[in-house]
């Protein structure tokens, strides 16, 4: 009888592939979408769909002891809200009501899998040094304080056996954020924000997927930050997707307070609209970051996590697939 897991987010950028690595790894897939989430790309594959009620906990409850998991990979969450709170809420609290229930639904789930993020540490602010799972957290956008605030309540479970993901930015088939700048790139526009000198970090999103799979059966009730283990100059990521796609670019760089401006501007728009900003003031702290080199040495002797794409073998592969299913 095949385990099984169920797999939050599924419907996402991450979530997909972690779904693909599951079923690799022959796991009966439960994928948890909202009722909203577009699936048709999951349609092909051999899962089951479900609808978790996170503000009703006794429902919540319920469908834990139906469903039965033997494992939770909870990848869902925002990137994008209005305000702290709403960050919090559903980032946080609905981590925390899925992981107090699975406890409580008496189901024996054998492990809880949260994809977090490097946001939750924030970067360094000098270009010596490395993040590691020791560094003082000091998250630099509500996003990032989110995501801590989810680790800090997670671990608060008691008999709950966990397992904290940090991935630094991930890249991949189907992504839509980092995405739009190779889509700029395409244009023959290389924007950069101000002057900073950095050093920027990527993970693949396959090896997050590895990485999630891999800590169901290892590194109990610990956390680990995930890369593909190099570090890039700002430059360095546009001149390997150029190289991809033969392409020739205008390079240009954008003042700070211009960009700021900019920033403001679409808060106000999105605040009218109702919708959450996806450019603003707050972002630019973590895309002005001098330093988010980030030490996976942890994660390789504990998870036996060894990344298999650095960032040039990666932008091959999502490149091919963004040219071959016509986002470029």
């Amino acid at each position: 009888m095949r385990e099984r897991v169920l797999i939050t987010g599924a419907s996402g950028f991450a979530g997909f592939h972690i779904i693909e690595e599951a079923l690799h790894n022959n796991l009966e897939v439960y994928a948890a979408v909202r009722k909203s989430s577009k699936t048709d790309h999951l349609k092909h594959l051999d899962i089951k769909f479900v609808n978790l009620n996170y503000r009703d906990l006794n429902a919540l409850k319920q469908q834990l002891i139906d469903i039965e998991p033997d494992y939770i990979i909870h990848a869902a969450g925002v990137t994008a809200a209005k305000s702290q709170a709403a960050y919090n809420y559903i980032n946080a609290t609905h981590t925390f009501n899925l992981a107090s229930m699975a406890v409580q639904a008496g189901i024996s789930l054998k492990k809880f899998v949260l994809i977090g993020s490097l946001a939750a540490l924030g970067p360094l602010k000098t270009l010596v040094g490395t993040i590691s799972e020791n560094t003082k957290p000091k998250p630099v956008t509500a996003y990032g304080r989110s995501k801590l605030l989810a680790e800090e309540q997670l671990k608060t479970v008691k008999g709950l056996s966990y397992t904290i993901l940090r991935p630094t930015a991930i890249y991949g088939p189907r992504d839509t954020g980092i995405f739009l700048f190779f889509k700029q790139l395409t244009r023959g526009l290389e924007p950069y924000l101000g002057r900073v000198e950095q050093k920027l970090t990527f993970i693949y999103v396959k090896d997050v997927a590895k990485a999630a799979i891999k800590s169901l059966y290892d590194g109990n009730n610990a956390v680990y930050n995930l890369s593909d283990g190099n570090f890039y100059n700002r430059y360095e990521l546009a001149n390997l997707a150029k190289e991809a796609l033969s392409l020739k670019t205008l390079k240009f760089h954008l003042p700070v307070i211009f960009v700021k401006i900019i920033a403001t501007v679409s808060e106000k728009v999105s605040s009218l609209s109702n919708k959450a900003a996806i450019v603003n003031r707050e972002k630019l702290h973590e895309l002005m970051a001098v330093n988010w080199s980030v030490d996976i040495e942890k994660a390789k002797s504990e998870l036996g996590f060894y990344p298999a794409y650095n960032l040039k073998t990666g932008l091959i592969e999502t490149l091919k697939w963004y040219r071959a299913n016509d986002w470029l």
